[in-house]
């Protein structure tokens, strides 16, 4: 497949290209430093943008597969960039008329587990307040996918490791698997990178956790 990768550089989307050309796609990396990727392959094409200018990445998007974004907030402080650089890729998007398009959210974004104990919910609700613009901002953009004429798929892990890549975890469309509480940001890639062709997963938010 032709893909493209928005946040290529952050921790999941240095993933999703790693992966994503081990399994013999073409990537094309979205990238604002090109020198922090440090990625590299034979069907790897790397576009450096800031990503403010839809007209300036529809060449990135065009006669592509799906696009893949790992792009968002790293710390409280960049509350707001998920919505801001996912409005502009899904203009991109919609001029070309590309409609597949995987983002990363974050689990608290959707439904709380089913069966979750009070320690789960109070460490929830605890998360949610400390990182509640962060949550806010991700809100805004799934629901900037919900109005869009994109086959989205928002999905949502929870805490983050920088582990090796297992390809064991779960899935659940449209919820949260119970007592899921960490996942490698690894998994994440080979998780949205498994549902490109997942029409199940079309329109719907997808929680991912070990």
């Amino acid at each position: 497949m032709k893909l493209t990768v928005f946040g290529a550089t952050g921790g999941i989307g240095r993933e999703l290209v790693g992966q994503a050309l081990e399994a013999g796609h073409e990537v094309t990396a979205v990238v604002r430093d090109p020198a922090r990727l440090a990625v590299t392959g034979a069907g790897l094409e790397v576009v450096r943008s800031a990503l403010t200018d839809p007209e300036e990445l529809r060449g990135a998007v065009r006669g592509r597969d799906a696009v893949l974004s790992g792009l968002g907030p790293r710390s409280r402080k960049d509350a707001g960039v998920a919505t801001q650089l996912t409005r502009t890729v899904l203009a991109a998007m919609e001029a070309e008329g590309v409609r597949r398009l995987l983002v990363v959210s974050a689990g608290p974004v959707g439904p709380a587990p089913v069966g979750d104990g009070p320690l789960d919910r109070a460490v929830r609700g605890l998360v949610s307040a400390i990182l509640k613009d962060v949550y806010a901002d991700l809100r805004a953009m799934e629901a900037e996918l919900a109005g869009s004429a994109t086959d989205w798929t928002s999905v949502r892990p929870p805490r983050l490791q920088d582990k090796p890549l297992t390809g064991r975890y779960r899935t659940l469309v449209g919820g949260f698997p119970p007592k899921g509480r960490f996942i490698a940001r690894a998994d994440v890639a080979h998780a949205m990178l498994s549902m490109i062709d997942s029409r199940e997963t079309l329109k719907q938010g997808v929680g991912v956790a070990y």
